[in-house]
């Protein structure tokens, strides 16, 4: 096997950290700080510098102004983007437009790729379904009325919902096939109900009461939100992995320079041994993140579907980030909690990436069902 990155994917990922060398975790907006949530709108100015760096369009045609790249290079720059807490729709906007290019039809695409390559239009997924823990398509039912679908139910904890343009809906037919809608922010039988995420972002309960979605804005083909879904766990594991580097880099840091009796606490056999440990998970997050990526972005077969790979690395991604925040704070001491450190931060984020798209537990009930429908000979 080859794991080397190739020339575009490492010009993506040079491209990525000249953009976030101006982005200083301190600066982010604190929720320990901060009553309410942090802000009104992401860093439109992150934004616009990750369009004018084509970061925007990776994944995009050239035909739509993109770099035709894979979802491995997606995941490199998410990875980057982690490492300093930059607040942008980066992964939801990319998933839904490449969704967007492979299953949307024409007249969705030529309103909506090029804009969103361009940073003009901000894309976002309702991805939680009513609680958090229920699958997000049985959450909203679509029924057909003539050349327009009419949705009802209801998607919490809805990412940037304030802030994007369009929030793609996954929602069930009668037929039990699941639709894609491309539900405007200000949309007529849409309304938002504000939420606040463990980072203090602003999230929204999205309720859908009779919203009508016309045809040309609706995809209904069959594995586009399965695709779209793994696309967004995966990418969910390529920011538990940067934040999670990161991490281990501000202990590795500040245990070299902490000294307890005249050495430094780096040097004592516990601290060692715990560093080591949360250095194996990130190792393991990494290379399950990649095996993911490789598979959905490949369609590679396997001995089970591209969603086992997803739900392997997502279990590592939840449980490993949690752990190396947690072995962070520890080795921190009370340094740790102080908000003048940015590590309490990194914590609130590896919280909520932990808990995204679903928590260890759910991804490992997923993978036993795919074990007990592709047994293993």
């Amino acid at each position: 096997m080859d794991f080397t990155f190739t020339e575009e994917q490492q010009a993506a990922v040079e491209a990525a950290q000249a953009v976030f060398a101006g982005v200083a975790p301190d600066g982010v907006p604190s929720p320990a700080l901060t009553p309410g949530a942090v802000a009104e709108d992401f860093d439109r100015g992150l934004w616009a510098k990750l369009a004018d760096a084509d970061l925007l369009s990776l994944l995009l045609d050239t035909e739509y102004g993109g770099a035709g790249l894979d979802v491995v290079a997606l995941c490199l720059v998410l990875r980057e983007s982690a490492r300093v807490l930059a607040r942008v729709p980066l992964l939801e906007s990319s998933a839904a437009a490449v969704t967007v290019q492979a299953y949307g039809g024409e007249e969705l695409k030529a309103e909506l790729l090029e804009r969103a390559g361009r940073g003009e239009l901000v894309l976002t997924v309702a991805a939680s379904g009513r609680t958090g823990h229920d699958p997000a398509e049985r959450a909203v039912m679509a029924r057909r009325d003539g050349d327009t679908w009419v949705l009802d139910g209801s998607q919490t904890a809805v990412p940037w919902a304030y802030d994007a343009d369009l929030v793609v809906v996954p929602a069930h037919t009668e037929a039990d096939r699941t639709v894609l809608a491309f539900v405007p922010r200000d949309h007529a039988g849409a309304v938002l109900a504000e939420q606040i995420s463990t980072t203090g972002e602003r999230l929204g309960q999205l309720r859908l009461e009779s919203a009508r979605i016309a045809d040309r804005h609706v995809i209904d083909a069959e594995g586009a939100w399965d695709a779209l879904h793994e696309l967004l766990a995966t990418g969910t594991c390529a920011l538990a992995l940067g934040l999670g580097e990161a991490v281990l880099g501000m202990t590795s840091e500040y245990t070299g320079k902490r000294e307890q009796f005249g050495f430094p606490v780096a040097t004592f056999q516990a601290v060692a041994v715990q560093a080591a440990d949360r250095y194996i998970d990130l190792r393991a997050m990494e290379v399950t993140l990649w095996q993911a990526a490789w598979r959905i972005g490949t369609g590679a077969g396997g001995a089970l579907p591209a969603s086992g790979d997803v739900a392997v690395a997502k279990i590592w991604a939840s449980e490993g980030v949690r752990r190396v925040v947690q072995t962070a704070q520890h080795l921190h001491g009370g340094f740790g909690a102080d908000t003048d450190c940015p590590l309490h931060r990194y914590h609130a984020w590896a919280k909520q990436l932990e808990l995204s798209l679903g928590p260890a537990a759910a991804h490992e009930e997923a993978l036993g069902d795919l074990l007990a429908a592709h047994p293993l000979g």
